[in-house]
């Protein structure tokens, strides 16, 4: 949004003088309080740690079995377990900041192109990394050349660039919709009063969780095409 709408955080740094870096100032204010507010999330999760969950506990071992849910259809229980840790986490921090752009006075930084974009590079690299480990580096790329030989040479470019539009369609429409949500919550607040956009508040929270659910769901799609072409051989 733009740097001139009032935040609390933007206020803040005019008092401490960085008007000249105003943006650079709201997006690392805004990324340093979303991710606090995700370790006191984490911490208040594993403080008092009991047998039968409740409170905080109870919602993140839900949240963290619907993690593991999420992931057992593209690649089975057992792996998903072991990307959990990954996709549960970009998945928190994506709804917190998603969340604190439906905040009045606050800004998402998912509604900045550069955070949505280094979140999609950490996938991308992360995918390919563990393709390489898991199938060696010749055999990974080798199944981007098809089951044909001899139309290889054509798909190969067609894969490589498929792969790397993933970075594109990862990045974007993570930016493009919160971006989005950003710009319809503040046209709404100035045309109505208050007690009106209560609707719009409610549709924009839903949006925060479904782009963060499809963040998730592509991460564990791009990871499960890269670990599992040994078995789909078999």
């Amino acid at each position: 949004m733009d740097e001139r709408v009032f935040t609390f955080l933007g206020s803040l740094g005019h008092m401490l003088g960085y008007d000249a870096h105003a943006q650079n100032w709201l997006i690392g204010s805004h990324l340093v309080l979303t991710l606090a507010i995700v370790l006191c999330i984490a911490r208040a999760s594993v403080k008092n740690i009991q047998l039968v969950p409740t409170g905080m506990q109870n919602l993140m071992e839900t949240y963290l079995q619907g993690v593991i849910s999420m992931g057992s259809d593209s690649m089975g229980e057992k792996n998903a377990r072991i990307f959990m840790p990954l996709i549960a986490t970009l998945g928190l921090i994506i709804v917190v900041a998603n969340l604190m752009g439906v905040v009045p006075g606050f800004e998402s930084v998912t509604a900045n192109i550069n955070f949505t974009l280094s979140l999609a590079l950490i996938v991308f690299v992360y995918y390919n990394y563990i393709g390489i480990k898991e199938n060696g580096f010749i055999n990974y790329f080798a199944h981007f050349m098809g089951p044909v030989k001899a139309l290889a040479p054509l798909m190969f470019p067609i894969e490589i660039i498929s792969h790397i539009s993933r970075i594109i369609s990862l990045s974007f429409r993570l930016f493009g919709s919160v971006k989005g949500d950003d710009m319809f919550l503040l046209v709404l607040l100035m045309l109505v009063p208050w007690i009106a956009p209560l609707s719009g508040f409610f549709i924009l929270t839903a949006f925060s969780f479904l782009q963060a659910f499809i963040f998730m769901i592509l991460t564990y799609v791009y990871i499960a095409g890269s670990v599992m072409m040994a078995e789909e051989e078999h």
